[in-house]
């Protein structure tokens, strides 16, 4: 499996899991809708118009303490949730086999470039992106790029990826990075999801 395969296999697990904890939120708002109505029954059978007025205003208070307590609850595991998930994918990604870490890399060193002159920082432990790793980015470089990338003298802790740097400017190309992105794009969407159902 492409390293892009397993990135986009654990979005869609994520999201699953997401869609699997916002039915069980749903279930348990019905739930306490369900229980709710009982008592608010019960209530009407017991007292006069004014009392079934205070009913419905404390149904609705009761309600809205119910949903705010289960929005909470499913937003602190749809935390714990990504927090694993997306784990999970650095680990898997950076223990990528040496061939399709390296295969994933280029394609993403390839898109990044600018001007190809740029400087590759990498992982203090790194040991896949080597020179012979650039010379042959280099001579995959097309028509209108330098062809003049060059290991840097320094390196970072990045975990697995690289930077480019060109004078002052650094693109950061790091797992971490590329992972934090997807996550920010897949929390959007999950919380526009959440807002189009809520209504």
């Amino acid at each position: 499996m492409g390293a892009e395969e397993v990135v986009e296999k654990i979005l869609a697990d994520a999201r699953s899991e997401a869609e699997k904890i916002k039915k069980q939120a749903e279930k348990k708002e019905a739930a306490e809708q369900a229980k709710l109505a009982e008592q608010l029954d019960e209530y009407k059978k017991q007292t006069d118009i004014l009392a079934q007025m205070a009913g419905q205003s404390r149904k609705s208070h009761l309600l809205a303490t119910a949903r705010m307590d289960i929005a909470k609850e499913y937003l602190a595991e749809k935390r714990r949730l990504l927090d694993e998930v997306f784990a999970q994918a650095a680990n898997r990604l950076r223990n990528l086999p040496d061939e399709e870490y390296r295969k994933f890399m280029t394609k993403l060193m390839l898109e990044a470039i600018e001007t190809g002159d740029e400087e590759v920082i990498v992982d203090n432990n790194e040991t896949r992106i080597d020179q012979n790793f650039i010379k042959q980015i280099n001579r995959n470089l097309g028509p209108g790029y330098k062809g003049n990338l060059r290991l840097a003298g320094v390196r970072q802790n990045l975990g697995a990826g690289f930077i480019l740097r060109r004078g002052k400017i650094k693109n950061n190309v790091s797992i971490e990075v590329l992972l934090a992105q997807a996550r920010k794009e897949l929390e959007i969407e999950l919380a526009k999801e959440m807002f189009v159902n809520s209504k």
